[in-house]
């Protein structure tokens, strides 16, 4: 006679951090709400129509406009949660359907704390394979308690110990829906990158020293990456890696100066 199991299913807790993230938050959303016991959607300020799609699918909305990184908004999320696992999604992210068979199946019977999930991003509608976004395998699944984000302004990273699987199925990824997002994103982006580099110590090398970078980050993407593989949106994702180094690297050179200008050449915390 066999014997069937009482104990209860492992619970699975979704975190997610939004700010005017009302484009592609219903669908991951409702790619979620079938195997999630929670979900948590902490926000930033949003003015769009984010928290009335959030309350609407049963999400618990949280606000917290004191932005300190990415890393900080997701192990704030994360800390609203008491379920046995967490998924750490952004509001551009879908579960796929394979993926989420995936996820319940590791939680009910893998005996790993934490897995990887393969990542297919959307780059101005055309899904990118190559150009250094395919394979893209993230760290976002795992046990509560037994990881955490690193408290980076941006790029964090998820700390844990021991190995991570792979899961099959892909978390698709609507990186950017057009060049206006691009732009925004690239000014943002290299603004906190430039700040996180100088309170790491860095200090830029100068205009040879940007131009060079710049050079290299078309030739990585394009070429060695094989961007060209990925038609016209990999040429224009080239140029604005490109785009986003040189701005990078000229906002920390110019941080450089007046940082190392008012501390006698010593460094210092931004004021």
């Amino acid at each position: 006679m066999a014997i069937v199991s009482t104990a209860p299913r492992p619970s699975i807790g979704v975190a997610i951090i939004t700010k005017n993230a009302a484009a592609h938050l219903e669908t991951c959303l409702a790619a979620v709400r079938g195997f999630a016991a929670d979900i948590v959607v902490l926000d930033s300020g949003s003015t769009d129509q984010t928290l009335a799609i959030a309350r609407r699918y049963g999400a618990r909305v949280f606000e917290n406009r004191d932005w300190r990184g990415f890393g900080y908004q997701k192990n704030l999320a994360i800390s609203h949660l008491d379920t046995d696992w967490i998924l750490s999604l952004d509001a551009d992210e879908i579960v796929s359907p394979e993926l989420a068979q995936a996820i319940v199946q590791a939680v009910q019977e893998g005996p790993h704390k934490v897995y990887r999930l393969s990542r297919l991003s959307n780059f101005c509608g055309r899904w990118m394979n190559y150009s250094g976004w395919r394979p893209d395998c993230v760290e976002r699944l795992f046990r509560r308690e037994q990881a955490r984000f690193s408290d980076d302004l941006v790029h964090e990273k998820l700390r844990f110990s021991g190995s991570a699987p792979l899961l099959v199925g892909a978390l698709m990824h609507y990186s950017f829906d057009n060049l206006d997002e691009v732009i925004d994103k690239m000014n943002r982006y290299s603004s906190a990158g430039a700040m996180q580099r100088y309170q790491r110590g860095q200090r830029s090398s100068g205009m040879a020293g940007v131009i060079l970078k710049t050079l290299w980050s078309f030739i990585r993407t394009y070429i060695l990456r094989r961007g060209f593989l990925d038609g016209r949106e990999g040429f224009i994702l080239a140029v604005a890696n490109a785009e986003g180094t040189f701005y990078r690297q000229v906002k920390l050179m110019y941080l450089s100066e007046k940082q190392d200008s008012q501390t006698g050449g010593k460094g210092g915390e931004l004021r």
